[in-house]
């Protein structure tokens, strides 16, 4: 049997508050009115959502669906597994979650790899649908 016990964090490591906050520090995040202007300029909404969150909750128009466990590999120029409008990094692309927190590490991730352009939609989904922009129940565009 195992049994659970209070340990002080390992030196060096940094609680998810900590990793969240310099995730944000380094992205110039987008309001849904700012996301929705830049989408009509050519930018690319990427979903990383669980399909059992865009059934419960509704989708966004035009938004491509990219699960959060394949987005690297789907958007690096440099992957053999990028998609075919992945092969610039100066893509703009802006990242939605549910509410906006796994959405901020994801497009780090993408800084991280030389996306200079990616950020997040404030807020996420929720968000979005609160300020009365377009959502559907029907399943968006899936590209992974």
């Amino acid at each position: 049997m195992v049994t659970a016990t209070l340990q002080t964090p390992p030196p060096g490591s940094l609680g998810i508050t900590e990793i969240l906050a310099n995730a944000r520090a380094r992205l110039t995040r987008v309001t849904p009115q700012e996301a929705q202007a830049a989408l009509t300029r050519g930018a690319v909404l990427v979903d990383i959502r669980p399909a059992a969150q865009r059934a419960e909750h509704g989708e966004i128009p035009g938004a491509v669906v990219i699960e959060r466990n394949v987005l690297e590999w789907r958007l690096d120029p440099r992957s053999d597994a990028r998609l075919p409008f992945a092969r610039s990094y100066d893509l703009e692309v802006i990242v939605t979650c549910q509410e906006g927190y796994t959405s901020s590490l994801a497009a780090a991730a993408l800084q991280d790899l030389g996306l200079h352009r990616a950020t997040d939609l404030a807020g996420g989904y929720a968000a979005w649908r609160a300020a009365g922009l377009p959502t559907t129940k029907t399943p968006g565009r899936r590209l992974e």
